[in-house]
């Protein structure tokens, strides 16, 4: 009887040894009192300590005292440590944790070996460790950290440029861009990684970026290229965009940098100021390539602004109300008045209280009426002015206030005024006795005529102009834009070249000849999809004067406007 459950028991011990074996793993087994039931072989692998310290009967605090004086001890601290542990404080440590229900932890044991250990005290009081190795899984796992760490830190370091950049795979989706190339798209990371150029942008610029890129890869030569990109908010950019291939055979990538020249484009200064630093100056922009245009409209029309100015608008008691900005900011007065004639208003500028009061006398002489004055807050002798200045309204004037809230501020103040001011002239510069006064040319029946196809773009030019204050006419097409312009007599024509029935070239070259026999010319202006060479050029040979690109802004029709039309052709519409 005795026998069989020898027997029995060899043959646990067997399968358990061959388990163990198979599976790479250390098995040691304890009883209640915390003396050895049972130890693999393979503990030795683990722990270099005395075969007979494994056998049945020994104590478990005899067998943690063997393993702590091997030295490659569970807990091994690193040697550039100043930690130590002594042997009892050891053994006792773990004792206590064999007497824990369930344990669980990955610790050194020696310089470069780490363990997984497992342990379970059962119901029964019978104890449980299982060893096994994962020095590798630990290796694996700090060289997964630290490629993070490097990758965050790269990103750390791209996101700190600020030229845009981003990389590309063989597949040319984006797989890296930093801050400042999502913010030229007006995009979050997330929605342009895994993506390709013909996501973001058209397709014959799509076309060209993946040519030159495709380039890059197979050759590795360096590809560069000035381009003039308009970000998301309407601005422009002007870059020297750079290519180049990284990475080992079969993973090569494209890093595409843009840097950015658009601060070396700055004006000189006038000779009659005093000298001051002044930037490079870009004398060709045809060597810019067209770029990608980011550009909404109808993201960047302020459609609640527009409608709550239009209301202003149609209460004003006149047209062509008057407007006097003072200011000493260049920047402001340029922009400002600018801002205020490219919506139908009488405006412009003093720099000093010296020129603010002696105009105020002027146009009191000569019985003009100011409807507003915008003083700066910056500006000299700003209070003495405001007690003093009786001649109409004081607005203040900030240099954070845009365009668009200047305007409202403007009209709700005209529209609360009572009793409405007397008719106003449509020009309101000052003459003297003696002086001849040439007749007026005779005004144009609208502002614009707009020749457009598209129904989007018609809704976008008609926003656009509308908010502007200008009156103005679509055509749908080339013919019916000529039938226009002999019926209205346009002050402006912004032409579409790509137009059924007939484009704008043929229209332009129409409405030119047209012109021969009646002594005047009106301003064409391309509007174009792209600005390549051939287009430029036919726009040229047609008679065309200018060019904007699609999609268009109300920044670009306010510098159409203030280049190619006179104050006194604008009319607030309504």
């Amino acid at each position: 009887m005795s026998d069989g459950a020898s027997n029995g028991a060899d043959i646990n011990r067997i399968i358990l040894e061959s388990s163990c074996d198979a599976l790479g793993i250390a098995v040691l087994v304890c009883s209640r009192d915390d003396t050895i039931l049972f130890a693999s072989r393979t503990m030795l692998q683990f722990f270099p300590v005395p075969s007979e310290i494994l056998m049945p009967g020994t104590r478990l605090r005899d067998f943690l005292g063997a393993v702590y004086d091997t030295g490659v001890r569970p807990g091994t601290v690193p040697e550039s440590s100043r930690r130590r542990t002594n042997r009892e404080d050891w053994i006792a440590e773990h004792m206590a944790l064999h007497w824990r229900e369930r344990y669980e932890s990955v610790e050194r044991a020696g310089r470069t070996r780490w363990v997984s250990m497992r342990k379970r005290r059962l119901s029964s009081g019978i104890g449980i460790l299982s060893i096994s190795d994962v020095s590798d899984q630990k290796k694996r796992d700090e060289q997964l950290q630290t490629d993070l760490e490097r990758v965050e830190l790269t990103e750390q370091i791209l996101d700190a440029q600020p030229n845009p950049i981003c990389v590309k795979d063989r597949n040319l989706n984006y797989i890296a861009v930093n801050k400042a190339f999502c913010l030229i798209h007006d995009l979050q990371q997330d929605a342009i990684l895994g993506r390709s150029a013909w996501d973001l942008v058209e397709s014959e610029l799509a076309e060209r970026f993946e040519q030159s890129d495709r380039m890059v890869l197979e050759t590795g030569k360096p590809y560069s290229q000035a381009e003039h990109i308009v970000r998301a908010d309407g601005s422009d950019l002007w870059v020297l965009t750079r290519k180049y291939r990284v990475g080992m055979p079969g993973r090569h990538f494209v890093v595409t940098c843009m840097n950015d020249v658009t601060d070396i484009a700055l004006l000189h200064q006038s000779s009659d100021e005093p000298p001051a630093e002044v930037g490079l100056q870009i004398r060709d922009y045809s060597i810019f390539a067209a770029a990608q245009n980011f550009y909404d409209p109808f993201r960047a029309l302020n459609v609640q602004q527009l409608v709550e100015a239009g209301s202003m608008i149609e209460t004003l008691p006149a047209r062509g109300l008057r407007v006097l900005v003072a200011t000493a900011d260049r920047a402001m007065e340029d922009r400002l008045v600018a801002r205020l004639r490219g919506s139908g208003l009488d405006a412009c500028a003093v720099r000093d209280a010296g020129e603010l009061r002696a105009f105020g006398h002027a146009v009191e002489d000569v019985g003009i009426k100011l409807d507003v004055l915008l003083l700066d807050l910056a500006f000299s002798e700003r209070q003495q002015i405001v007690s003093a200045w009786r001649h109409c309204p004081v607005l203040p004037l900030s240099a954070q206030q845009d365009g668009a809230a200047v305007l409202a501020e403007v009209f709700r103040v005209c529209s609360e005024r009572t009793p409405a001011s007397p008719t106003l002239q449509p020009d309101w510069s000052l003459s003297f006795e003696g002086e001849g006064i040439a007749a007026p040319p005779p005004t144009p029946q609208v502002d614009v005529l707009v020749a457009e196809d598209n129904q989007i773009n018609q809704f976008v030019f008609t926003q656009i102009l509308e908010g502007l204050g200008v009156s103005h006419r679509i055509a749908a097409n080339g013919r019916e834009a000529v039938e226009l312009w002999h019926e209205l007599q346009p002050a402006l024509v912004l032409m579409d070249v790509s137009m059924p029935i007939m484009n704008g070239f043929d229209a332009t070259v129409a409405i030119r000849s047209a012109e021969n026999t009646r002594g005047q010319k009106t301003p064409i202006i391309a509007v174009t999809a792209q600005a390549l060479d051939i287009d430029l050029q036919q726009c040229k040979a047609s008679g065309m004067d200018d060019h904007i690109m699609k999609p268009v802004s109300p920044d670009m029709i306010e510098a159409v406007l203030r280049k190619f039309m006179p104050a006194k052709a604008m009319r607030t519409a309504g």
